[in-house]
């Protein structure tokens, strides 16, 4: 089959696309015959050599594909015998981009009725990140006002549409005028242009001085002095990003003096049955979302697989809105 090679640490330069052997599923994983896949930050991060796949995962980079069960591993049980010939979404520890993956049965799910099976490829790898951080970790509900960073780019743009399905008051911060229409269609209820407005600043003046209860943080450290200080008392700021940076210093007296919590996480290394239990939720409580409308996929821009270096160069500029794909045929 056909798969990405990263030839070391760099730029789109060192990706190829060469000849491999197929993966041959184990008891309990199913083998799909992969659709469509989808760029993410973490690819960008394994290929400048600072994101490398935990242990025992593939070293072929790709997070999330769609595509079709064509097998199940020998010994597997009737749960992924079952699966066979369904098309399906897989969250995957690496291994995506590439005509076949294998993947734990349970980190599997059905396509949503209403969604194509190319664009269901940008979905379950945001909608866990997003569900599993925001209900989970941040612990959203009605009524909360939070703040996401990026809300055009993938995760964000997921990220705005649930919080309004939540009925959560939204903040969001965009580098455009144009990302900032589209942010207000996706469910922001205030935009903040980070390049021509003051985030602080701005963020105190929508809340009247209160702060906002939740952070979604994409960025780290540039914004986290910034972040903090945003945050209402009792406030929740979940970091799952290092755009800007991994050091900074944090002034523990603000956040004992307003009771703040920091959670900092990642789905990737998260082992095998805390990700079945992230999928099994998202497939109760996020599914319903998109097959009655209230949340869209937000598909930007497809590449053939061959062309994958071209995609990850577009991925870079910064310029896609929403989710970057890889189709295989």
């Amino acid at each position: 089959m056909r798969a990405v090679h990263y030839d070391g640490a760099g730029g789109p330069e060192v990706i190829s696309v060469t000849e491999v052997a197929d993966p041959v599923p184990q008891a309990g994983e199913v083998l799909i015959e992969v659709v469509a896949a989808a760029l993410n930050r973490a690819d960008v991060m394994q290929r400048a050599g600072m994101y490398p796949p935990p242990k025992g995962a593939s070293e072929i980079p790709g997070l999330e594909v769609s595509g079709r069960v064509v097998a199940a591993g020998q010994g597997s049980d009737l749960a992924a015998e079952e699966l066979i010939g369904k098309e399906v979404v897989a969250l995957l520890a690496g291994g995506g981009y590439a005509e076949k993956v294998v993947v734990d049965a349970r980190h599997v799910l059905p396509v949503p009725a209403g969604v194509s099976l190319t664009d269901a490829a940008g979905l379950i790898e945001v909608a866990a990140t997003v569900h599993s951080n925001l209900r989970g970790e941040a612990q959203v509900r009605a009524g909360d006002t939070v703040l996401v960073h990026g809300g055009t780019g993938g995760i964000g743009s997921f990220a705005l549409q649930h919080l309004r399905a939540l009925g959560a008051e939204v903040l969001t911060t965009v580098g455009s005028a144009e990302k900032a229409s589209l942010a207000v269609e996706l469910g922001a209820d205030h935009v903040i242009n980070y390049r021509t407005e003051d985030l602080g600043q701005r963020v105190q003046e929508i809340s009247k001085g209160r702060g906002v209860d939740a952070i979604l943080d994409v960025v780290g450290a540039k914004y986290l002095e910034t972040n903090l200080a945003s945050l209402a008392t009792g406030g929740r700021m979940v970091i799952i990003g290092l755009q800007g940076g991994r050091k900074a210093e944090v002034d523990l007296g603000l956040m004992l003096a307003k009771r703040l919590r920091i959670i900092a996480t990642t789905l990737r290394s998260r082992d095998a049955e805390a990700k079945a239990a992230i999928v099994q939720a998202v497939g109760a409580e996020v599914w319903p979302l998109l097959e009655s409308g209230q949340i869209r996929i937000q598909t930007d821009k497809t590449f053939p697989l061959q062309e994958v270096a071209a995609a990850h160069e577009y991925f870079d500029s910064g310029a896609h809105t929403g989710k970057v794909l890889l189709t295989m045929s």
